[in-house]
């Protein structure tokens, strides 16, 4: 059995007007804005090594751990939102997908996004954090909604890929930060007969011919 992690940093995002801006002086490395209030993350395990053996990978489970609620400006009115997304694949995410997941929960919402399929969904974590009436003094929001899905297949790829997206509504201005995430897996390399291993093998290679953002 081996545990894997993979650790995303901080996000730090001001708001002024319509426009939320990237704070890269303070956020940790891979942050990208991708439009539409929304910024992304990307990192993946290298699962090379274990593909190398002719194994496949079996997960046992799976799970984030996290510090701290978001924090927000003191004067945020009650109804603003965060929209958060920790997704773990066997494709790797484009920006579009990545939008389409934390506003879908998974189902397409653009014409050129790739719909996740359960299999290809290793695990999911969707949460949204609002401003409330009993917290709006606070530097904090609160969570509103919190749901966990996802398959565990397993897998031939040489790459697990993780996905953070944070999205943010028509909030007021100020500044917003979200706190580093650690990705968990544990899983174990087992010996497959040798027809369901190639034709994992074969699905895995497809998966991987998609965009990749390392």
């Amino acid at each position: 059995m081996k545990t894997l992690a993979k650790e995303i940093g901080l996000i730090r995002v001001d708001k002024a007007g319509p426009a939320y801006t990237l704070r890269t002086d303070i956020s940790g490395e891979g942050w990208k804005d991708i439009g539409a209030g929304a910024f992304v993350n990307r990192k993946y395990f290298d699962l090379a090594g274990i593909s190398m053996e002719d194994k496949t990978l079996f997960f046992e489970g799976a799970t984030i751990q996290d510090t701290w609620n978001p924090t927000k400006p003191q004067a945020s009115p009650p109804g603003n939102l965060i929209a958060l997304a920790d997704v773990m694949t066997s494709k790797p995410l484009s920006d579009l997908d990545a939008i389409a997941v934390v506003n879908g929960f998974g189902n397409t919402q653009h014409a050129n996004a790739a719909k996740l399929t359960f299999d290809q969904t290793i695990y999911m974590r969707l949460r949204v954090f609002v401003v409330d009436m009993d917290t709006q003094a606070g530097g904090y929001m609160v969570p509103l909604s919190d749901n966990q899905l996802g398959s565990l297949s397993p897998t031939t790829s040489d790459r697990v890929y993780c996905t953070r997206i944070v999205q943010f509504g028509n909030n007021a201005d100020g500044t917003y930060a979200l706190y580093p995430v650690r990705y968990l897996l544990r899983a174990n390399a087992k010996e497959e007969p040798e027809f369901e291993y190639l034709m994992r093998l074969k699905r895995s290679y497809e998966l991987q011919q998609e965009p990749d953002v390392d």
